[in-house]
């Protein structure tokens, strides 16, 4: 049995307590609808896709931004290495008569590029009161893209991680809208003990930062996903970043809903969620 069967079936009996549901194992990307990660509207200058709107108009919608590791590729249909970000697989877990999930994450882009470049630009005045903006990133904020910190200080035009989540947190409620702050996806690295390597000291703890300044919901996406492999093993955990062994930070498929799970869970375990009045069945067997 190849090490995916085996996740598969794990998840399907919940062998080993991880929270996954019997729907979301067998989950598979042709139950997501396109149009939640792909756009048919104009194409920006600079990009070789539209972004993704909303299906209904009279519905709040669930806006999803950050980089590759929650839409992956121009596309975000696993084209690219088979990668896919868990903005995707997120989709199923929510009721398509309730809310729009529109994933508008693209790949390469920082906490400063996204918010400076088209992809803010453009998001911004579709957001309207009531809808939720849930962001994640850090996995390209280097020293090129931002400045480390929450603080105001700057280099040139460059200014802190956490400032630029500042600023989405303050536009975001300007137009009525919640918005909620996701740490990053971990990169794969394992002790010699079997542990997950953690950084918890940098983007990890800015966002956390920010989120507690500005009284932000915030998931710790990053511990929770850690824990999340130290269940399954090294065994289990390297096939899923594609592609394997060598991969790092990108998921395939299966690893994408392993991620998207521990984003219900963080949203399960929020004090107040949200995004509760809008789950749907799948949500029911992913524990907190």
């Amino acid at each position: 049995m190849n090490p995916m069967s085996f996740l598969r079936l794990l998840c399907l009996f919940a062998a080993i307590g991880l929270g996954c549901s019997a729907a979301s194992a067998e989950l598979q990307p042709g139950d997501i609808p396109r149009a939640t990660q792909i756009g048919t509207g104009p194409i920006p200058e600079g990009s070789k896709a539209a972004p993704a709107l909303p299906a209904d108009a009279t519905l709040p919608s669930l806006w999803l931004i950050g980089d590759s590791t929650v839409r992956n590729g121009s596309f975000g249909d696993g084209t690219n290495m088979n990668q896919w970000g868990w903005g995707a697989p997120l989709v199923a877990f929510f009721e398509a008569k309730k809310i729009n999930v529109v994933n508008r994450a693209w790949g390469g882009t920082s906490s400063r590029s996204f918010y400076e470049g088209w992809f803010w630009k453009l998001l911004k005045p579709e957001i309207k009161q009531g809808d939720i903006v849930m962001l994640q990133f850090g996995a390209n904020d280097n020293a090129r893209a931002s400045l480390p910190g929450t603080g105001d200080e700057t280099e040139g035009n460059l200014h802190t991680f956490g400032w630029y989540l500042k600023r989405y947190v303050e536009e975001t409620r300007a137009a009525g809208a919640t918005v909620i702050i996701c740490s990053l996806t971990p990169r794969k690295a394992w002790t010699p003990e079997g542990k997950f390597v953690r950084d918890n000291t940098t983007h990890v703890a800015w966002a956390a930062q920010v989120a507690k300044e500005t009284n932000t919901p915030f998931i710790d996406l990053y511990e929770l996903i850690a824990r999340r492999y130290e269940t399954l093993g090294p065994a289990m955990v390297d096939p899923l970043y594609v592609p394997s062994p060598t991969e790092r930070l990108h998921t395939g498929w299966d690893g994408a809903v392993v991620n998207a799970e521990c984003i219900i869970a963080g949203l399960k375990a929020l004090q107040q969620n949200p995004l509760a009045g809008f789950f749907n069945e799948r949500t029911k067997a992913v524990t907190p």
